[in-house]
């Protein structure tokens, strides 16, 4: 866990963060790979859902009160999804769709997205050359809680705008191959010059797997905080 002004970030394993501050808790991308196996929670007054391949009805049922906000994004289709899921609307939750240009209040939170994807002709592409996550298919999560904000891309490149965020804790995947990888992430945190950054989405499995040690170095020359642990 990482304490930052008013605000503590943790890192639960791939791509999920538990965010609690103003006496609200959010939680990001919940479930997938077992990582919440062990986890206890039911305490999220918000839960966040970027795209398809972060969307688990289990994960998030096992995060979330019974009066949450379930705040997915608009393009998320379970019928995409080549597992066992609930679709969001046959959940007990209060659930509201988002766009990459959102701007709402949900509870004590204020949750706005950015657009995220791989460009094309870039290098995160398949054999045929369609982008991993192309452009339309998810989107990040910028939170803000009382007066401090954490921002999580989601599975996304570095894009035209990222760097002119206004963020206090930065959640970046570096494990590359889907995302940005380490070397970008560092970059793009050296620009957005945040109090801390909880690196995620990498080690889960091996196309995913990062330097995160080397990545919390690079950091650290350049004065920006970085907490491993989450």
């Amino acid at each position: 866990m990482i304490e930052c002004e008013d605000v503590s970030v943790s890192w639960l394993g791939y791509a999920t963060i538990r965010i609690e501050g103003a006496g609200t808790v959010v939680y990001l991308d919940p479930g997938r790979y077992g990582v919440l196996e062990w986890y206890d929670g039911g305490d999220g007054d918000v839960v966040c859902v970027s795209h398809d391949h972060h969307y688990d009805s289990d994960g998030i049922r096992t995060v979330a009160e019974s009066d949450a906000d379930l705040v997915v994004f608009e393009g998320l289709n379970t019928h995409r999804i080549d597992r066992p899921v609930e679709r969001p609307a046959d959940l007990p939750f209060d659930v509201r769709t988002v766009d990459t240009a959102a701007d709402i209040a949900a509870g004590e939170a204020i949750v706005r997205t950015t657009a995220a994807y791989n460009e094309p002709g870039g290098p995160r592409v398949r054999e045929n050359g369609e982008p991993y996550h192309p452009e339309g298919f998810g989107c990040g999560f910028h939170v803000t809680l009382g007066g401090t904000s954490v921002y999580y891309p989601g599975d996304t490149d570095v894009l035209e705008g990222h760097d002119r965020l206004d963020v206090d804790v930065f959640c970046p995947p570096i494990g590359g191959t889907f995302t940005m990888d380490r070397h970008e992430a560092a970059d793009l945190a050296a620009a957005l010059d945040p109090a801390a950054v909880v690196p995620v989405h990498y080690d889960t499995f091996e196309a995913i797997e990062a330097d995160a040690e080397a990545f919390a170095a690079d950091l650290s020359d350049r004065g920006v905080r970085v907490e491993l642990d989450g």
